[in-house]
């Protein structure tokens, strides 16, 4: 039995993986770092209040590391914040677990996702990516969904156009464009938790149309 840890739990995808691993045979425990105290009850959880500016290592520790944290500009206040959380945490988190040997890290990146794109969102998340990928994890997978479809708890008019869009145009996309389709973030999650326990080793990036 495993030990997974949960990077972004409060948040959409996060909150599915959650419930995703809760009900996995494959863990005995997980582990949800947070700013403040969740809501989240189970016997298998164990929430450690993290402090991202300055992480205790001893906490971060597990065999699976789940990574699906990040936030938006406007509610970061700052495109510096914005990467902060959005790159420097996870990778920060990384760098421990791997010293702390966990054996996989699983990210929910971004369709686009390029360290070299001139879009500072997605040069973000593939900077995040290529950080990850130097330090060598025996199976580093990454998910790069299109739009997450699914009821956040904070509203988000940008996210919430684009998904309209999405869903009114979907059966449209097919061929090179069905990658381009709304993903369901209880259906990243779910490939999220069935990746992590296929014994694959190395890099695996997962396109949006295969999720």
């Amino acid at each position: 039995m495993k030990t997974a840890l949960i990077i972004g739990a409060t948040g959409l995808v996060g909150g599915k993986i959650v419930n995703q691993l809760k009900d996995a045979k494959f863990y005995s425990k997980i582990v949800l770092l947070v700013r403040r105290k969740s809501e989240f009850n189970h016997m298998k959880f164990e929430e450690r209040i993290v402090d991202f500016e300055n992480i205790e290592a001893s906490l971060i520790k597990g065999d699976d590391i789940f990574c699906a944290i990040g936030t938006t500009k406007k509610k970061a206040g700052s495109k510096e914040n914005q990467y902060k959380i959005d790159c420097e945490y996870p990778y920060k988190i990384a760098q421990i677990a791997k010293e702390n040997n966990a054996k996989q890290f699983i990210l929910v990146s971004s369709i686009g996702a390029d360290y070299n794109s001139s879009n500072f969102y997605l040069r973000t998340k593939g900077e995040l990516e290529k950080k990850i990928s130097e330090l060598n994890f025996e199976t580093f997978i990454i998910l790069r969904p299109s739009i997450i479809l699914g009821q956040r708890n904070e509203f988000r008019l940008g996210e919430t156009i684009g998904i309209f869009f999405i869903t009114l145009f979907s059966p449209l996309f097919f061929g090179s464009l069905k990658k381009y389709k709304g993903v369901r973030a209880s259906a990243i999650a779910s490939r999220m938790v069935i990746l992590a326990n296929q014994n694959l080793k190395g890099k695996h990036i997962i396109e949006s149309d295969k999720i």
